[in-house]
């Protein structure tokens, strides 16, 4: 080979170490939705007692009665497994009975209150007046649950016991934190957005295995009689999932310099806007910089022996 031809092929690497940057790829958490509905349709959920939960067409929602002991239910099977998840829902409390419950959660398909594995949020009106709870049966059937009432969430803080209404329309969140095993319920004034009570219980275990989004009765064991009933809409079951996107490779494609017409006036080309943000281009490797360098020193020095001979 040739000393020409080496002094060539040192450029033309050299340029391409410049030119072609590697591509790193990079991690992005985004929401995925196991289920939703507004109840704008039919959403065919199962149950035990059409006169109990139904869904009303008229006014787009889904009507639920809740008696204790009657072993009631309706719910509808979802796809999942594991991992973290987010539970929402509207509630309208239009009557709730004293001992009576109003509740809603994700469960086995034994949708039992007192086991594993569930996560419930309820409504309950009791001793202490109507309170909101947040349940959870781990796996291994250990039960951890906590109130709006004071000593029970507020017992470090001096918060207040926080009651909820009846003929008012709530916004519920309750999310699980698959890493650190906690489980949270948030709730919130529909007409006003304003968050009147939230807790969170730290279970030590996760959550497995649960298939069904419910309502009903199934566990509480309580005299008959009490009665809970209202309205639910728009309810979904969310996860987060970890997604791997590689940049794109950005190829500059010449133009020419437009022809200037005299007759009529130049068409600007349109351009296309990208439904997507592009992905953030990662940082260049160090190792760039550092092999050109070694190259450009290459053939200086290969350049200064061939004038010295």
């Amino acid at each position: 080979m040739n000393h020409h031809t080496i002094l060539l092929a040192l450029m033309i690497t050299a340029g391409i170490i410049l030119l072609v940057q590697p591509l790193h790829a990079e991690e992005q958490v985004q929401q995925e939705i196991i289920y939703q509905t507004a109840f704008s349709t039919d959403p065919h959920w199962t149950t035990n007692s059409p006169r109990s939960f139904y869904w009303d067409p008229q006014k787009g929602i889904y009507h639920y009665y809740i008696e204790p002991s009657t072993g009631t239910y309706a719910y509808t099977e979802v796809d999942y497994n594991d991992g973290p998840f987010t539970l929402e829902y509207d509630v309208t409390l239009q009557r709730t009975d004293d001992l009576a419950t109003f509740r809603l959660g994700f469960a086995t398909k034994e949708m039992q209150r007192t086991e594993g594995p569930i996560a419930l949020t309820e409504f309950t009106n009791g001793k202490y007046g109507r309170l909101m709870w947040l349940r959870a049966v781990t796996p291994g059937n250990k039960l951890s649950e906590v109130s709006s009432q004071a000593f029970s969430y507020g017992g470090t803080t001096g918060a207040k016991t926080v009651n909820f209404q009846d003929n008012k329309t709530y916004h519920v969140t309750m999310q699980y934190d698959d890493d650190r095993t906690v489980l949270t319920m948030r709730v919130v004034e529909k007409a006003t957005g304003k968050e009147i009570w939230g807790y969170f219980l730290t279970l030590n275990e996760p959550l497995r295995g649960m298939n069904r989004i419910f309502t009903g009765a199934v566990g509480d064991y309580a005299d008959l009689g009490p009665v809970a009933e209202g309205y639910i809409d728009n309810v979904k079951l969310s996860t987060e999932k970890t997604v791997t996107t590689t940049p794109a490779v950005v190829t500059t494609v010449p133009t020419t310099a437009p022809v200037r017409q005299t007759t009529r006036p130049t068409i600007k080309p349109t351009t296309k806007v990208p439904t997507e943000i592009p992905a953030t281009e990662s940082p260049v490797s160090p190792f760039v910089p550092a092999a050109a360098f070694g190259i450009a020193a290459s053939v200086l020095w290969y350049c200064s022996i061939k004038r010295k001979q």
